[in-house]
């Protein structure tokens, strides 16, 4: 008897399944070569072939003579079919010892693992040799019932509703409460404007600047030190920094937690230290009863909150889309075949409904007028006009005669076909594209990945970057303190010089964390 070995070759360039065809019955003519099957959209050949006469690198050879790329694959254990069964009615140890050796003593079983307590069988083997259904055969005349591990097909692990929500309620509650404060901000912000000569003149008598300012609704002191203005900011910021910055606390703690810094880190510690910080101040004007109402930073969390959720809601509403078309497309995959057995001069002897996995390769499969292809296959009779739409995206429907190929999953129009399987479960070319569109969504763009390895430096960058210059001003400030006192906002003499500078300080460091924060690199 000949030997017969199976190799796969990995090939680039082809473009059609005329490409296939092209290469299949090339390759058929060749000494040596027993069978070959090519997947167009996984890009690789199944040879079978004898040793004794051919090698696979001559076999790569031959495709490389027509034009497109060929390298034979190392791991051939790619072809190996999973299997998953809930195997019902094994009692104890022996059963589940029955189950496994019969099943290894089957030929083209290659590992087979049973467990008492989940009810589950998980079987490797060789689709060319054997297939599910015959597993299944085995275990059932062993006596035990067994099915299919029902997959989901909903493909519901893509959605992202779930991230959707969380961020658009992070988004809402940070804008709620973000207008008033913006709307407070450029109130003040208008009416200092026009006071401001009168309050900077040092030359004015104390009562004078007092009733310049509390002319002013909004810095009308609810206790002493503590503005209307800032207090309604506190009371906005709270519940921003709470609700709207949850997922960010949580996110942040579990990079620290890894040791490393991500955006949500710098969003935490900018919001976090701008907020107590400005908390902090107001405690300490409230215990020295100040004149002067400090500056606060109440209106930084909630104006960083709403940017950066809306950014992400708006990413994972962008990523939903592209999920919702996968799950569409994997909606199209038929959920039944049916079988059929076929007598001398292909009669029908029986036929039988299974599941689309359970199909083999091999199995004659009887497609009827306005049924879906379960498999991808080749006819071997009848003829019928069939539409490829959802692969080609061509509407006219596409003529099928003996030894032409089908399509998982397109439609079959006027005639009754059979067809022989000879691409199921995963390496149909509809399983191909769900499997390439996961991948994509999986994996990052270089330059992603490249502005991901940057925000883990700009991180620590920016923290270092910001206590520098916390330093600075603090040195500064000790060494001439004129032109600290020049740029700080509301300096009165009721304030010591050192608590001036540290307050000036601190001011200019949150500035660099804050508007370093957004990080227009990790947003886009």
């Amino acid at each position: 008897t000949k030997t017969i070995s199976k190799c796969y070759v990995q090939v680039t360039g082809m473009t059609c399944a005329s490409c296939v065809a092209n290469i299949e019955r090339n390759l058929r003519r060749e000494d040596g070569i027993h069978s070959i099957l090519v997947a167009l959209m996984a890009g690789k050949a199944e040879v079978r072939y004898n040793p004794a006469v051919i090698h696979p690198s001559a076999i790569a050879e031959l495709i490389r003579e027509l034009g497109f790329g060929a390298t034979v694959m190392e791991n051939c254990g790619e072809g190996d079919g999973i299997l998953e069964l809930v195997v019902r009615g094994m009692t104890c140890a022996s059963c589940v010892h029955k189950i496994e050796s019969t099943l290894m003593k089957t030929n083209g079983v290659l590992y087979c693992s049973v467990a008492l307590a989940t009810n589950k069988a998980h079987i490797k083997y060789d689709p060319e040799a054997v297939g599910p259904r015959d597993v299944i055969q085995v275990i059932k005349d062993l006596g035990f019932t067994t099915s299919l591990v029902k997959k989901d097909r909903s493909a519901s692990h893509l959605d992202h509703k779930q991230e959707i929500r969380q961020w658009k309620r992070s988004f809402v509650v940070s804008f709620v409460f973000c207008i008033p404060v913006m709307g407070l901000m450029i109130y003040m912000m208008v009416m200092n404007s026009h006071p401001s000569d009168a309050h900077t003149h040092q030359n004015m008598s104390s009562e004078e600047r007092e009733v310049s300012h509390s002319s002013m609704v909004l810095d009308y002191q609810l206790l002493p030190g503590l503005s209307v203005m800032n207090f309604l900011s506190f009371l906005l910021c709270v519940p921003v920094q709470v609700f709207g910055g949850w997922h960010f606390y949580i996110q942040a703690y579990r990079a620290l937690k890894h040791s490393t810094a991500n955006m949500d880190v710098l969003v935490v510690l900018a919001t976090s230290i701008a907020f107590l910080y400005s908390f902090v101040i107001l405690l300490v004007a409230m215990a020295e009863k100040a004149k002067v109402n400090p500056v606060t930073f109440f209106d930084t969390p909630p104006m960083l909150f709403v940017f950066i959720s809306l950014g992400r809601w708006l990413e994972h509403v962008a990523k939903g889309k592209t999920s919702e078309a996968l799950a569409r497309l994997i909606s199209l995959q038929a959920t039944e075949a049916t079988i059929v057995t076929l007598g001398p001069d292909n009669v029908l002897l029986s036929e039988e409904q299974v599941d689309v996995e359970l199909v083999q390769r091999g199995d004659i499969v009887k497609v009827v007028p306005g049924g879906k292809f379960p498999v991808d296959g080749r006819v071997i009779e009848g003829h019928s006009m069939v539409d490829e739409s959802l692969i080609t995206g061509e509407a006219m429907p596409v003529t099928k005669k003996p030894g032409n190929t089908v399509i998982a999953g397109s439609i079959n129009q006027n005639g009754s076909l059979l067809i022989t399987a000879t691409h199921v479960g995963a390496d149909t070319t509809l399983s191909q594209i769900v499997k390439l569109v996961e991948e994509a969504q999986t994996s990052k763009a270089p330059i992603q990945q490249f502005a991901d390895k940057l925000s883990g430096y700009f991180v620590p960058f920016i923290v270092a970057v910001s206590v520098v210059t916390l330093l600075a001003w603090i040195i500064i400030g000790f060494v001439d303190f004129g032109i600290v006192e020049k740029y700080f906002l509301g300096y009165s003499e009721s304030i010591s010089p050192a608590e001036v500078i540290i307050r000036f300080a601190f001011q200019a460091s949150i500035t660099v964390l804050c508007i370093a924060c957004p990080c227009s690199l990790g947003l886009a």
